[in-house]
């Protein structure tokens, strides 16, 4: 029998390059005989360690070599799958094929629909599906902690837990028992079962078969039960080897026994309680790690042996100081200078978010002057990492991102969503426009041309938003020119056009979207890597079964679409710069620099919070084994720790982001604790970012005033235009001299010349079609909705209130009737000259009072001008109305007879609220108490601020001035147009 072997087990310490270091003791060990390492076989963690040690390789050896068998062990979080080597081709008939994740996804979401029947969010597909990605993270932890659901089953907690926790883990366990007959019936198991069995196999395989080479499993860290065997079974092997990366063996014994005993089992009833371990410690992981493979830390041998003085021995007593557990931080008090040294070390703290990408942009552009030298930026925030980017392309340097790009921010994804909203929304003017303007639509030579037609539909579809469909937009365009490229267009849309609002399947309405972004791109949506990644998905839903094909509403079906596709990243496999990466915390594992920038070093993003697990409470993971959530801290820790092995190390974060002040990560605070060294802020960078983006020295702009000549000055005014002109000369210019009118948003609000205009409709035909006859007013008002061209929402919303101040404004015609006073016409237009100039206008409505005298009328949907801005000339309408009725302004029209007389009333018909909570009063401006406009000053009055305003503006030479009185000045169409914001309030300032 042969001798017990000391299991191979090595460990290369977190401060130095666990790459570099690997490589060098390969070379060293199997480098003399030229076929030596192309007999070894190395395990690896993922793709990307596998990159990292081939250059590592490269760069040690002095010749050419023949490189190692490299097989992935996978890293489930990273969406990889077995090696070759582990998971060979016809193995099937023992370990049966792992479900497609997708597929068990829909399963598992129409298992939750049914065994959650009547519970929150179970019968919304979207809600479903979001639950299952959850239920299958969830599952595979079990599987990969081999937890079985009659374990959690056993676990008796329920006089302890919630009621909406104990209902969670009861719905677990009713559809994990129903997922598992599922996969019994169509001969699959879940990818997590499936591993663990296939790495037990590997595990029997080479312990009954010894391999007779090298088997050398390097940078593997995962605690799991089947890999700790694995990798147990490779350290007993001849030849077999296992590295460890980032394992302190110089740690004394007290801090090792500090970081407490690893929790595998839940502790036995009436057991004694034990005290919690530092989950949140860097090498707690490892520690749970060789207590699983039965390996103690006497047992390791460091890989190559470890430098005891330089800058090594430095960051490794440095790190081991930073991180020290709670119940020893005392030793801080008494470290010693080594432990304390930060040399090579820097820490730039920003103002901002953008601040920080523009300083590291700068360090990375600095850093590529030297030629070979290579960086990396470290960070867990993607906003950072694509601002970073950004900069970086001022100097055209794509940075080789590892995390790619999310499929919907592509061309071809963002395309499909648009479809996919538009559908959504039913056609709503903001989602069609934003599918019409979209690069991708309609591509090529017809591009210019239907971007013009595009601008023509954006102008036709401002204002409140049409009715639902095509059929809203049909009738929006009308018979206007742009109809005949709306047809074209419209039959782009077919495959959705007509699509119904019941749910449908989800695969039928995913086939559709795509028939409509294939006929609206001319197919080029699918093309390039995006688009091919987005042709991809789309199969994959496609080729959904009635079993687990949900039916759903549009929105739903959007929200899916939306979801699946963010999980999906776009990565190029060349074209990026070969010497700056950046990298998430899991690929940055195992990576290498010369110089390394951890980026976002705040609380709550480097550590990130752990996001709670939505089906098990922490009580039923805490009795059941399962790591504990705060452990993704540690592992957070243990990835910086190995960031911090380059020479060269650059700590950086914000201390504001977009909303409020940041933390400073707990890591940075233990650095800046132990080592409180002013020497490592690196204001240069600071420096240099912001000199680089300085803001020019601000310039003085000076309140516009233009001075058209005397013939650009318009001599056609409307009555309603006077009070912009005195208020706000320059905003009547924009308008009336310069033609811009201004554009109401598009999907807007019904604005309150919107609701003004359909109330002078309806009251205008009421009048003149229906003889004033009350049981007429709001029938005809109901009408004219139905047949507005805007969404049901707003008709909704607005037809109590139009129908109420309708209704009074009937009850108060009919009084006044009554009194004598007669509504003699509604919506006159008129006009009469003061001298050249010509004032135009149109009367709401004109009464005839009993004494023969005329009353003007104007309604208002929203509150009427107070008598101190009629007596201050600001509201001008009623006044000139009077006059041009006084002036035989409203002349005879048809069948219209003349109306002329002298004007005694002045009235405000408003239609919100009055001060008794009823819709619609009377406000008349003359008469009131301590003010000195009367009726019979109220022409007078108008006619001086009228010839005052044309003798300054129109017939004189003084310019439009901004805001001449701003109090007034309540129109904001041209306020960009006259740049407010950089000189109100400035003026006198010496600004």
């Amino acid at each position: 029998m042969p001798e017990a072997r000391q299991p191979a087990v090595y460990a290369i310490g977190a401060q130095r390059g666990f790459a570099d270091v690997l490589a060098s003791g390969l070379l060293k060990r199997f480098g003399g005989d030229p076929l030596g390492l192309a007999r070894t076989t190395l395990l690896i963690p993922n793709h990307r360690a596998g990159r990292a040690i081939t250059e590592a390789l490269v760069r040690h050896a002095a010749d050419g070599l023949l490189l190692p068998r490299m097989v992935l062990i996978g890293d489930i979080d990273l969406d990889e799958s077995l090696g070759a080597l582990l998971d060979p081709l016809g193995d099937g008939a023992e370990v049966p094929p792992a479900v497609d994740p997708l597929e068990r996804r829909f399963r598992l979401a129409a298992l939750i629909a049914r065994e959650g029947a009547g519970r929150a969010g179970a019968h919304d597909p979207a809600e479903a599906l979001r639950l299952a990605c959850e239920y299958a993270r969830v599952l595979d932890q079990l599987q990969i902690e081999e937890k079985t659901l009659d374990d959690l089953d056993s676990i008796d907690v329920e006089a302890d837990l919630a009621e909406h926790w104990a209902e969670a883990r009861d719905l677990f366990l009713w559809v994990g028992r129903a997922w598992a007959a599922d996969l019994i019936a169509m001969g699959r198991i879940d990818p997590a079962d499936r591993r663990n069995r296939l790495l037990d196999k590997a595990a029997q395989r080479w312990r009954e078969q010894p391999p007779q080479t090298p088997i050398i499993a390097a940078g593997i860290t995962t605690a799991a039960p089947a890999i700790a065997r694995l990798l147990r079974n490779i350290a007993d092997l001849p030849q077999g080897m296992v590295v460890l990366p980032g394992l302190d063996l110089e740690m004394d014994e007290l801090l090792w026994t500090a970081i407490g005993h690893p929790v595998t089992t839940p502790p036995a009833l009436g057991s004694e309680p034990v005290e919690k371990p530092a989950v949140t410690h860097p090498q707690y992981h490892l520690k749970q790690l060789l207590h699983a493979m039965s390996v103690s830390r006497a047992e390791v041998q460091p890989w190559q042996a470890e430098p005891r003085t330089g800058p090594a021995a430095d960051r490794a007593r440095l790190l081991r100081s930073i991180f020290l557990p709670a119940r020893l931080s005392d030793r801080w008090v008494t470290l010693e200078a080594a432990d304390r040294r930060t040399r090579g070390i820097r820490i730039v703290e920003a103002e901002n978010p953008d601040e920080e990408a523009q300083a590291i942009a700068l360090m990375v552009r600095q850093a590529l002057d030297e030629p070979a030298r290579r960086v990396a930026i470290v960070t867990p925030d993607r906003s950072l990492a694509a601002r970073v980017i950004a900069h970086l392309k001022r100097w055209e340097i794509d940075a080789d991102d590892s995390a790619g790009e999310a499929l919907p921010v592509t061309p071809p994804g963002r395309f499909l969503l648009a479809v996919a909203q538009c559908l959504a929304d039913d056609f709503a003017p903001v989602a069609l426009l934003d599918l019409f303007k979209h690069p991708l639509a309609q591509p090529g030579e017809a591009r210019l041309a239907w971007l013009d037609e595009v601008r023509q539909l954006d102008r036709r579809l401002r204002g409140p938003r049409p009715a639902p469909g095509l059929r809203g937009i049909d009738i929006a365009i009308g018979n206007r020119p742009l109809r005949e490229w709306w047809a074209a267009a419209k039959a782009l849309l077919a495959p959705i056009g007509a699509w119904p609002r019941d749910p449908q399947p989800l695969s039928k309405t995913v086939a559709a979207i795509a028939a409509a972004a294939d006929a609206l791109s001319n197919q080029a949506v699918w093309t390039g890597l995006a688009g091919r990644c987005a042709s991809d998905l789309v199969q994959q839903l496609l080729a959904r079964t009635d079993a687990h094909d949900p039916l759903v509403t549009p929105s739903q079906a959007a929200t899916i679409l939306s979801r699946l596709m963010r999980e999906k990243a776009v990565r190029p496999p060349y074209g990026k710069h070969p010497r700056v990466a950046i990298y998430g915390l899991l690929e940055a594992r195992l990576q290498s620099a010369d110089l390394v920038i951890c980026a976002g070093l705040n609380e709550g993003v480097w550590p990130q919070i752990p996001s709670p697990d939505p089906w098990l409470a922490p009580m039923v993971r805490t009795a059941l084994g399962l790591p504990p959530l705060e452990m993704r801290v540690g592992l957070a820790a243990q990835d910086l720790a190995g960031a911090l092995a380059s020479a060269d190390v650059v700590l950086t974060r914000a201390r504001r982001d977009g909303s409020a002040p940041t933390v400073a990560s707990r890591f940075l605070l233990r650095l800046q604790a132990v080592a409180p060294d002013r020497h490592m802020e690196d204001m240069d960078a600071l420096a240099l970012a912001r000199r680089l983006d300085r803001r020019l020295p601000p310039q003085r702009i000076d309140k516009p005033a233009p001075r058209p000549s005397a013939e650009q000055r318009v001599k056609r005014l409307s009555v309603t235009e006077l009070d912009r002109l005195r208020a706000d000369p320059f905003a009547f210019y924009a308008k009336r001299i310069l033609g811009l009118p201004a554009l109401d948003p598009v999907d807007a609000e019904p604005s309150a010349a919107w609701r003004g205009t359909l109330v002078h409709e309806i009251l205008e035909l009421w009048h003149r079609d229906d003889a004033l006859d009350p049981a007429l007013l709001v029938p005809r008002a109901n009408r004219f909705l139905e047949a507005a061209n805007v969404h049901p929402l707003i008709k909704a919303l607005w037809r109590p209130r139009l129908v109420a101040a309708l209704e009074w404004i009937a009850e108060q015609t009919e009084t006044l009737a009554g009194e004598g006073r007669k509504m003699i016409d509604a919506e006159r237009a008129g006009t009469f000259m003061i001298g050249e100039v010509e004032i135009r206008g149109k009367a709401d409505r004109i009464d005839r009072m009993p004494d023969g005298t005329l009353a003007i009328v104007d309604y208002k949907t929203g509150k009427p001008p107070s008598a101190r801005q009629v007596e201050a000339g600001f509201a001008l309408q009623l006044g000139l109305l009077g006059m041009m009725a006084e002036r035989g302004g409203f002349v005879a029209e048809g069948d219209q007879p003349a109306i002329g007389g002298k004007a005694s009333g002045f009235e405000y018909w408003s239609l919100t609220r009055s001060k008794s909570g009823d819709f619609g009063y009377v406000d008349s401006p003359v008469g009131r108490k301590g003010r000195e406009l009367t009726a019979d000053n109220m022409l007078p009055t108008a006619e001086k601020f009228l010839r005052e305003a044309l003798d300054t503006w129109i017939l004189g030479h003084a310019p439009f001035e901004a805001k001449l009185v701003p109090d007034q000045a309540t129109y904001t169409e041209y306020d960009q147009l006259m740049r407010l914001a950089e000189w109100y309030g400035r003026q006198g300032s010496g600004r």
